[in-house]
């Protein structure tokens, strides 16, 4: 059954706003939480659709959420409110559901994410309430009250406003080893006041004010939370911000709830804002940026969030990360100025009016002209590509040592004679009469059982590339030509490393590159995109966090060629994808000549190199990318 009429009675917990409210339509008592309740008043539209029979409880017809379905009736359009949204993308192989937040579960996820958003000035994230008392305090997890021990419930993610809606990322196909919740997105109504800060021609700073309605109409932004034409409205907040301190149930009741509901209440604009985006560590640098970006984008168009009453022309987003990393701008948000603080401004048109005004600031504007909506240019320039290729003509490798009994104690030598073992001299040919030619900006793989050989050939490349005198770094027979112009980073796991000292990662790899940026863009590359790795020593870091940190630092040295044995050797499976898609993209990109033994076939899906060498038994199988293999010669 679906009727068409009105809200007769708007019902918001003071205490517990965000989830508790209700909403009585007709013969009908509506249970939905408060972030959804606050947005109605007497008399608004709306059209009912029942799923299920009402729950008869003390002569009310009570609806819980699995009982019907809302949509608003705004301007003559209808626009879903219940269920809450949900979609399923398909990335990288992986299931994401974005949903918006609703189990008390997804806010707690969300704190436990908020700690990784460093701009925040929160030192403890979330307000939480005990259910049996009514203590409050402030924790970043979920704690146990200080009074009577039971488990408290959280209130509110601090920093967010009452408007704030949230989307988060869950992961459908979770390891038992991930988290489920891998991300979130929180939306909020635009800023009330937004200036312009501009370096005028004669050097000095210029602020101009309220440039936001200077390019789209005032009404796109009118009236939002917290309205300029609020009565009192410094007061109100002034009262607002010491209460949040204070944490007082009886002022809040007392002074915010009415001046609150209003406001809400008042909210009507053609746009939205992106407040916060905040992303697993892990799941960094692998593009659940953007998607979870593009999710929040597709959210607000579809259901106009956060007051779900006009169709949205506009995205806002204001975020300083936007200068080190282009998420937003691969998700199609454009940068039209910074703030009078010094804040990037990005837009994301929803409509072809808001493109077209964008389009003319950019065109028109003396200062945005310049940059042309562009704010993010990548610091990692191409590489001097190899002059020539790399060959290898009738390379062999053989080892020679002599098996010697007499040093032993005679039970041992009866042991080993047991097995046949006497004294003899032993020649093994590792690598035997290999020709093979590496192009410049390939990316070849190594593979083979231990001990096939994978090390001692990465030894003989590198010796021939560095010029290395010692023995096993020199082929037996056969030569290695290398171009003349070839400029090496090396890895041989405890043979030849980067050194660290004391100096922070940050600072490691900034004094590689000279150039703090590119230095950012490497570590997000390797997935050292937690901000508070970038202060840790090389020692303070875990196994797998080294592994990245060194790769690191060979890139930063801008080489053409990059040698890496046992590649990924001490990442989990889903990092180690990551890091060979990543940085097969980036060798790419830049003109670098790859060379990685590696221990996982998986790996190779990600690398999808042009050449794959099988090493095993002193032979090579040269496998040609999209070309059947062949055995490079052998005797």
């Amino acid at each position: 059954m679906s009727i068409k009429t009105h809200v007769n009675e708007v019902f918001i917990d003071e205490y517990a706003y965000r989830w508790r409210g209700y909403l009585v339509i007709g013969d009908f008592t509506l249970l939905l939480p408060g972030f959804i309740a606050q947005w109605f008043k007497p008399g608004d539209s709306v059209e009912l659709e029942l799923v299920s029979e009402p729950h008869r409880l003390d002569g009310v017809n009570l609806l819980t959420p699995h009982d019907f379905r809302l949509r608003r009736i705004w301007e003559d359009e209808v626009i879903n409110v219940w269920p809450l949204h949900s979609r399923v993308y398909e990335h990288r192989g992986r299931r994401v559901l974005a949903r918006e937040a609703y189990l008390e579960e997804d806010y707690v996820a969300i704190a436990e994410l908020e700690q990784y958003h460093y701009a925040s000035e929160k030192e403890l994230v979330a307000i939480w309430k005990c259910p049996i008392c009514g203590e409050l305090t402030e924790a970043n997890t979920q704690p146990k009250c200080r009074r009577c021990g039971a488990t408290m419930k959280i209130q509110e993610i601090k920093g967010s406003i009452p408007p704030s809606r949230f989307l988060v990322l869950e992961l459908l196909d979770a390891k038992p080893y991930e988290p489920r919740i891998i991300g979130y997105v929180r939306v909020d109504t635009p800023v009330p006041l937004m200036h312009r800060k501009v370096e005028a021609e004669n050097g000095r700073i210029v602020v101009e004010r309220e440039i936001r309605e200077k390019v789209f109409p005032l009404n796109w932004i009118h009236p939002t939370f917290w309205p300029r034409a609020y009565k009192d409205f410094e007061i109100l907040m002034k009262r607002y911000r010491e209460l949040r301190v204070l944490y007082s149930p009886r002022l809040a009741k007392k002074l915010v709830a009415d001046e609150r509901a209003a406001m809400i209440a008042n909210v009507d604009t053609a746009a939205a804002r992106i407040a916060r985006v905040v992303i697993h560590p892990d799941f960094r640098g692998d593009g659940i940026g953007v998607l979870a970006v593009r999710a929040a984008v597709e959210w607000i168009q579809e259901r106009r969030i956060p007051e779900m009453k006009r169709k949205k022309h506009l995205v806002e987003t204001i975020a300083q990360m936007a200068r080190y990393n282009p998420f937003f701008e691969r998700a199609g948000f454009i940068y039209l100025w910074d703030t009078a603080g010094g804040r990037p401004v990005l837009f994301y048109p929803l409509s072809e009016e808001a493109r077209r005004k964008i389009e003319d600031f950019l065109s028109k504007d003396r200062y945005a002209s310049k940059h042309g909506g562009r704010l993010y240019r990548s610091r990692i320039g191409r590489v001097q590509p190899l002059s020539g290729p790399i060959v290898l003509r009738q390379v062999s490798k053989t080892y020679r040592s002599i098996l010697d009994l007499s040093a032993l104690s005679p039970a041992m030598r009866d042991v080993l004679k047991a097995f046949g073992v006497e004294k003899r001299i032993i020649e093994r040919a590792i690598i035997k009469d290999l020709d093979i030619e590496i192009r410049p900006g390939e990316i070849v793989a190594i593979t083979g059982i231990s001990g096939a050989g994978k090390t001692t050939l990465l030894r003989i490349l590198i010796g021939a590339c560095a010029r290395l005198e010692e023995e096993k770094y020199k082929p037996s027979e056969g030569e290695v030509k290398v171009p003349n112009n070839v400029k090496l980073s090396c890895m041989l796991p405890g043979e030849l490393e980067p050194i660290f000292g004391e100096e922070t990662i940050l600072e490691h790899i900034a004094f590689k590159t000279g150039d703090i940026q590119a230095a950012l863009e490497l570590l997000s590359i390797m997935g050292i995109s937690d901000a508070v790795l970038y202060r840790a020593k090389y020692g303070e870091l875990s196994t797998g966090q080294k592994e990245r940190v060194k790769l690191t630092s060979l890139l930063a040295e801008m080489p053409n060629l990059l040698i890496v044995d046992e590649f990924a050797a001490h990442l989990d499976v889903e990092t180690a994808r990551r890091i060979a898609r990543r940085i097969a993209k980036l060798a790419r990109n830049i003109g670098l000549t790859m060379i990685l033994s590696i221990h996982r076939a998986e790996l190779l899906e990600e690398l999808e190199p042009d050449k794959i060498l099988h090493v095993g038994y002193g032979k090579v199988y040269v496998e040609e990318r999209g070309s059947a293999p062949s055995i490079a010669p052998s005797s």
